[in-house]
């Protein structure tokens, strides 16, 4: 599922981030982890982004509009 993907991603983003901040890899190692960390971000960007216009979707009105409702986490 596409949640579970984006889930993965963002774990594997922020392992990414913990190793570059410790400093202990080599310079090689570390442009592989930044190229696939910023390939990692797009894609988590992309499925917020794509969350969003779904939730835009659904809070539309008959007449076109859009209602804004604030965001209430349980």
């Amino acid at each position: 599922m596409a949640t579970d993907k984006f889930e993965a991603s963002l774990k594997k983003l922020e392992e990414i981030v913990k190793r570059l901040e410790t400093g202990s890899l080599t310079l090689e190692d570390s442009l592989k982890a930044f190229e696939e960390g910023v390939k990692l971000a797009a894609f988590c960007s992309g499925r917020l982004d794509d969350a969003e216009r779904r939730v835009e979707v659904l809070l539309k009105q008959k007449d076109g509009t859009l209602k804004r409702e604030p965001f209430e986490s349980e």
